[in-house]
């Protein structure tokens, strides 16, 4: 990454991973980093962690940014829109990770030609291991694109897609840490019950489940052709899933996916309306 500026307007969990996974990376320089924080003491957090500058005031380090990351919780968005819309240029890029935010209600509150990129990361990011989409506003270009994801693949992998799927991602990837995170709960639930310790249930279930995903990854085999190698005729691994499948888990699933990408388009709805688009 060339040398730049970055701001990022609500230094929270999120802004702090992608921060670390910056300097990791060693794609930006701490003197390159601000943090904008509501309280003295987590700028002061956040400067002896990593050396970066932070301050209470949006304005200015907006105006010193080359990249403005947009970090805050959606509903702190409007206000902020407002503050820092005069110190927003067409030589800014401005990516926003508010969930259920659309790009042309940034672009209204920002100006006309504002180079927005929208991007919908997940949590697994705080460790290194986020999955991220991307997508371009009318204003963006391939360059800005390309720099929004070499910010987000400090923390994981990034990927380029319509603002129209950017619901769908939140519904699969934004919110699936938390469906994984219940089933490994459950399977440790299931192992307790089964007779394990509980730490060694949920050892092995945290372990089975990143294993499993590290070897569709690295084999890019179709998940149906690695559970097929594990059932064996009349074997334990096929009297599970038949449980499984009687039980409904591949349809609730996809349901819960479903479920969440309404929510997300809700969420962007009634932003638009208490912003008054």
């Amino acid at each position: 990454m060339a040398p730049r500026t970055i701001a990022f307007l609500g230094a929270g969990n999120m802004a702090e991973a992608l921060i670390r996974g910056l300097l990791k990376a060693k794609a930006a320089e701490p003197t390159q980093l601000i943090g904008t924080t509501r309280r003295p003491e987590r700028g002061e957090e956040l400067t002896k962690a990593y050396g970066i500058r932070t301050t209470l005031d949006n304005v200015a380090a907006t105006r010193e940014a080359d990249v403005v990351i947009l970090a805050v919780k959606p509903q702190a968005l409007d206000k902020l829109l407002v503050q820092i819309a005069p110190a927003v240029d067409r030589h800014k890029l401005v990516i926003s990770i508010a969930a259920g935010v659309p790009i042309g209600a940034l672009e209204r509150k920002l100006g006309a030609g504002a180079r927005i990129v929208r991007a919908m990361p997940n949590t697994p990011a705080l460790v290194g291991r986020g999955a991220c989409a991307i997508a371009a506003g009318e204003h963006a270009t391939e360059d800005d694109l390309a720099l929004a994801a070499s910010i987000f693949d400090s923390v994981g992998i990034t990927t380029v897609v319509e603002e129209s799927l950017i619901d769908a991602v939140t519904g699969l990837s934004g919110s699936g840490p938390a469906y994984i995170f219940l089933i490994i709960e459950a399977l440790s639930d299931a192992g307790v019950k089964v007779g394990l310790p509980r730490y060694t249930a949920q050892k092995l279930a945290t372990q089975t489940v990143l294993g499993s995903a590290h070897l569709l990854m690295e084999t890019q085999a179709h998940p149906g052709q690695l559970k097929d190698q594990v059932t064996s005729p009349g074997g334990t691994a096929i009297a599970g899933l038949h449980t499984l499948e009687a039980g409904g888990l591949r349809t609730t699933l996809i349901d819960a996916v479903e479920a969440a990408t309404r929510r997300a388009k809700e969420l962007g709805e009634q932003f638009l309306e208490k912003s008054g688009h």
